[in-house]
């Protein structure tokens, strides 16, 4: 009777004897290798030695040199070795130490080992976002599928009845199994039959007991996955029991004649292509090549109409020259590709162009082009702000020297004009305060003169065309402002000299001075802002100049009330001095600002204000013609963008799904493509609209973020994209029809290339296209022979290193790995049928045989025969043959 303290020990053991026969078995499989196998996997690896040759068969690596003493210490070292070894491999050993493996834990060392067998057996089975597990799960569905009564979606009672273990064994070797004999209802026999099968003919050692699955309610997990994973490496590397086509049964000479015509077509045929292709890039590299410096020349020009002219050309390229030549583009793509298509089709050497003519090659220039294109443009608005800046800056400077000239005319002579000397009391202090007031009026010039330096300065920077006049007309002012200066300081000290000699003043007249000469300036300040230019860009800006311009009328009646004032001291000073007999000159000895003056300048500040409201409601006007033309292009910008956008992703969704027959497929792809076309009258308006905005020169557009630029480059995407697609699909028919692909294959190639795109990017990558072909069976696992056998695919699929495969080449691929196709060596035993089994053929023979154009094909391709059985005439078909399979030159 087993003691109370045992019983439970004994029932968790009793529950891992599945798990200990299955786990004994995996391990003896690797440990034959070696020469050696275990009895009790729980004893047998305590002392750390047959763990470590278990690692090292399965790793293919050198372990560290094991200790081989019986010490307790000597077996805990060697089992760490074999841990940190297993750590090594980026594996984590949760709660498992060598002190419990050297104990004989049988818990532990089941943990220790299915972590092994995860690492060196399942992990290398992983895809791309999938776990191992799922990765093997796939493997086993994708090979069960086409069989009845199998489902398997897990790793337990999926496998209860045997069918799927034989199912594997049959899809594999099928001479090895009597599938359709086999019984769900007998799942004992079925597992049985299925063990021993694998055991004698696959040297897959049994793992599992038949009895022992049948009767527990969910069989083992990971016994199931170590047993199944042992199938999948010894299956993963062989090709699936496939149907070959045979070819229909003729007569060897009509078999012979037909297969030679049908060769030499296709070649004709592709040479046709290979030449057109050649002569298309050919011209339009040309094109190009001729358009990329007129689009990279940026020499100025001195005018606005100059650079207008320009953009008018640059708009004439856009909309006359470019786009046949987009289409032009498109279309020498498609060729190559059907091109590329139709030679592997047809077992043909892939087309390499000319030198400098590859498609690489063209987008290279194409994309030169659109470089120096966006450029061009750039520069020609610049260009055109940049002038029509100078153009605004040298008027204003033109008005303001102007402006300056006219005061400053006969300001020198006055200053040096000594009348002081032969002057009375009273006209010594006369010409003393005039003078003062001529110093405030000097002062009240200066910034006018800084502004004109300052302009002058700035059209220098800009690179003014006429700057050399431009600064000799502001040097002259500068200098003749200095000598103004001088000449003022000089005439003052003078006046000052004999100013103690003179006592009357005429207050009235000194006031009147006062008053008038600021009064005169705010009116020369007010007739040049008048008159001053101005640019503006937007509604905002205009708006502005008119609240400046309003705030500046309402000065006006308070101006009017000092003018009054001013001409009121005028008067009373002439009552005074003719009510006290006083001799007037005529003119007020203090100032130059007559009455007559300002009132002259008041009527002129009066005639300047209708005509800058006039000025202001006309740029006003404009302003809001320019807001209408930027409202009018944005809001139909902003339904062709996102038109665009949404019609490339359907493109997109289109080419990934798998919604009827390839033939549906190109009819809703060309629907779309016609749908796009007959929208094309939307982005001619947004042309005619972008123009207008262009013709207004308005350079921003707050309303919208669609710019004409980026609308045509998205709405030449879609036109290439659909193309492209269209393309795709086409050949995807041409394909299918040359290899003789059922529709219900190439979805299952649909499906397994989707199932692996994650991105839906329409391409896989290395990691993604290597999983797809483990789940479809090829032994491409992380090994030497598996990397080996991996790069071998990838250099057909993907020849240009482009590091993704696309749905065509993987298609190609598929077809090749599944059809026939012609061989040189059959074209060679062709013509030796038609040569009545000699080495060589003459031309009468060929004309005999075949239709005349292939005969005179070959007769001026082939080359003499020089075997020692020749005869005149003799030619050698064998070169040819293989020349035609570029297994040599032709």
């Amino acid at each position: 009777m087993v003691p109370i303290h045992q019983r439970g020990k004994q029932g968790r053991l009793s529950r891992l004897v599945p798990l200990l026969q299955t786990f004994t078995a995996w391990c003896n499989s690797h440990l034959r290798k070696a020469g050696t196998q275990i009895e009790n996997i729980d004893e047998d690896f305590r002392d750390g030695l047959k763990l470590m040759l278990l690692l090292e068969v399965i790793s293919g690596e050198r372990l560290p040199k094991p200790e081989r003493g019986k010490m307790r210490v000597h077996k805990i070292n060697n089992v760490n070795k074999a841990l940190d070894f297993i750590a090594s491999k980026g594996v984590k050993l949760v709660s498992i130490g060598a002190e419990e493996i050297v104990d004989g834990n049988a818990k532990m060392t089941l943990g220790m080992i299915w972590t092994i067998i995860l690492r060196f057996a399942i992990q290398d089975i992983s895809v791309e976002e999938t776990s191992a597990k799922e990765g093997l799960l796939l493997w086993c569905q994708r090979k069960t599928a086409p069989y009845k009564n199998v489902n398997v979606q897990n790793f337990h009672i999926s496998w209860k009845d045997g069918l799927a273990f034989n199912a594997l064994i049959h899809r594999h070797r099928p001479e090895l199994i009597e599938y359709d004999k086999l019984r769900k209802d007998d799942p004992v026999t079925n597992l049985n039959n299925a063990f021993e099968v694998a055991e004698k003919y696959l040297d897959i050692p049994k793992m599992l007991d038949a009895e022992d699955i049948v009767n527990t309610a969910r069989p083992d997990e990971k016994a199931i996955m170590t047993y199944v994973s042992s199938f999948y490496h010894a299956f993963s590397g062989a090709p699936c029991a496939a149907t070959a086509h045979c070819r229909c049964c003729l007569s060897p000479p009509t078999l012979t004649s037909f297969l030679l015509q049908t060769v030499l077509a296709v070649n004709q045929e592709n040479e046709h292509l290979m030449e057109d292709y050649e002569r298309l890039a050919s011209d339009l590299l040309e094109w190009i090549r001729r358009t990329i410096p007129w689009l990279e020349d940026r020499v100025p020009q001195k005018t606005i109409q100059e650079m207008q002219q320009k953009l008018e050309d640059f708009r004439d390229y856009r909309r006359v020259h470019k786009p046949p030549k987009v289409q032009e583009k498109c279309q020498l793509e498609i060729n190559f590709n059907t091109l590329q298509t139709k030679l592997r089709l047809s077992n043909r050497p892939a087309f390499m162009p000319s030198e400098g003519k590859m498609v690489s090659d063209i987008n290279n220039g194409w994309q030169h082009l659109e470089q120096a294109e966006k450029g061009y443009e750039e520069w020609l608005l610049n260009e055109i702000r940049r002038l029509e800046r100078l153009d605004h800056l040298a008027e204003k400077f033109r008005q303001k020297a102007s402006i300056h000239e006219a005061w400053t005319d006969g300001k020198e002579a006055m200053l040096k004009h000594r009348d002081y000397e032969t002057a009375t009391l009273s006209d010594i202090k006369a010409l003393i305060r005039k003078h003062e007031a001529f110093e405030s009026d000097l002062a009240a010039h200066q910034d006018r003169v800084e502004q004109i330096a300052a302009i002058a300065q700035e059209l220098n920077e800009l690179d003014y065309y006429d700057s050399h006049n431009v600064n000799t007309r502001c040097q002259k002012i500068c200098d003749q402002w200095d000598a103004l200066g001088s000449l003022t300081h000089s005439r003052r000290e003078a006046l000052e000299k004999t100013e103690k000699q003179l006592e009357t003043i005429d207050q009235l007249h000194l006031e009147y001075a006062k008053r008038a000469a600021p009064f005169n300036n705010w009116m020369e300040s007010a007739m040049e802002d008048l008159q001053d230019m101005f640019i503006v860009h937007t509604i905002e800006e205009i708006e502005g100049l008119i609240s400046a311009h309003d705030q500046f009328k309402s000065t006006l009646p308070d101006a009017d009330r000092e003018r009054e004032a001013i001409l009121a001291i005028h008067k009373e000073a002439q009552r005074i001095a003719e009510s006290n007999h006083i001799k007037l000159s005529g003119s007020n000895p203090y100032t130059t600002v007559t009455p007559q003056i300002i009132n002259s300048k008041w009527e002129k500040v009066q005639q300047l204000v209708p005509k800058r409201d006039h000025a202001l409601l006309e740029e006003q006007s404009k302003q809001q013609s320019n807001e209408h033309l930027r409202r009018q292009f944005s809001s139909q910008a902003n339904v062709v963008g996102p038109w665009i956008q949404n019609k490339m992703e359907e493109i997109g969704r289109i080419s990934i799904e798998m919604n009827g027959t390839l033939e549906d497929q190109l009819s809703h792809l060309k629907q779309y493509e016609r749908s796009i076309v007959d929208y094309k009258p939307n982005l001619d308006l947004l042309e005619q609209q972008h123009q207008l905005i262009q013709e207004a020169l308005i350079f921003d557009n707050k309303h919208t973020n669609y710019t004409m630029e980026h609308l045509r480059v998205g709405w030449e995407q879609l036109l290439t994209t659909i193309a492209r697609t269209i393309n795709e699909v086409e050949n995807q028919i041409l394909t299918r029809d040359a290899k003789g692909i059922s529709q219900e294959q190439m979805q299952e190639f649909r499906a397994s290339f989707n199932h692996f795109d994650k991105d839906h990017g329409g391409a896989l990558g290395p990691e993604e296209f290597k999983a797809c072909l483990i789940s479809l069976g090829y032994d491409v696992e992380n090994d030497r022979q598996g990397d080996a056998e991996f790069n071998r695919i990838m250099s057909v699929v993907d020849p240009n290193h482009s590091g993704l495969v696309t749905f065509q080449a993987f298609i190609d691929f598929m077809s090749r790995e599944t059809t026939d196709t012609d061989t040189a060596d059959q074209v060679i035993a062709s013509f030796k049928v038609l040569a009545g089994d000699k080495n060589f053929i003459t031309a009468e023979e060929l004309r005999r045989e075949l239709p005349p154009d292939q005969a005179e094909y070959c007769i001026a391709r082939m080359a003499p025969y020089q075997g020692p059985d020749a005869v005149p005439g003799a030619l050698d078909y064998k070169s040819f043959s293989t020349a035609l399979y570029g297994e040599s030159d032709l």
